[in-house]
């Protein structure tokens, strides 16, 4: 039985462990009437975000504007510069949209959620770049300016550069992670455990007289 307890222990511990993702750097929050910039049609932008300690990113938001079409796909970079220099993480990264609103122009206002990403990063300065964004209907998509106001991490408000062009306000987007190197556990390898721990507490119900 203390076997059963143990695992069912470490069961909840990885579990408390899975849940501690949080926001590890913040640049405020969706603006969405004033200005935004676009990441498709070969353009990329470029926002700086600092990590005050070692942290693990898992994901990250950021809002877009996008003409009653729905975006699909990113290509996502974490680089030591902008849009160059020492690559840490980058992908296409699929996008879960929720919408926000429509501004007075006529463009939905969406929130873009990208997951399932596992970056460990040292304490420092970094870039995020966005480019390559697709829709369902190849439309526009615009990631919205918020100047950071709003922001509420050390080093913010983000700098930020769009190609081909320079100088930009930065926009609204929040980084997922984990603060420390220690890995967050899958969710598959989660329910697995949890698996193993009650079949095994069946067992020693079963033998108990």
């Amino acid at each position: 039985m203390r076997i059963a307890s143990s695992l069912m222990v470490l069961c909840l511990t990885l579990f408390a462990m899975s849940a501690r993702a949080s926001v590890i750097y913040d640049n405020g929050p969706v603006n969405g009437n004033d200005n935004a910039w676009i990441i498709n049609s070969g353009y990329t932008v470029s926002d700086s975000m600092a990590l005050t300690q070692g942290s693990r990113l898992t994901g990250f938001n950021f809002d877009v504007w996008v003409f009653h079409d729905t975006p699909l796909t990113v290509d996502w970079s974490i680089t030591a510069l902008e849009n160059g220099g020492t690559v840490y993480g980058s992908g296409t990264a699929s996008l879960t949209t929720t919408f926000l609103f429509t501004n007075q122009d006529g463009y939905d206002v969406d929130q873009e959620t990208v997951g399932g990403l596992n970056l460990q990063l040292s304490a420092g300065f970094y870039w995020i770049n966005l480019q390559n964004a697709t829709t369902s209907q190849d439309s526009p998509v615009f990631w919205d300016q918020n100047g950071g106001i709003g922001c509420q991490s050390p080093g913010c408000p983000s700098q930020a550069y769009l190609s081909y062009y320079g100088s930009i306000p930065s926009e609204s987007f929040q980084i997922i992670g984990s603060s420390g190197t220690g890995a967050i556990p899958e969710p598959g390898s989660i329910l697995l455990l949890g698996s193993v721990t009650f079949g095994l507490l069946g067992i020693f119900r079963r033998r108990l007289p």
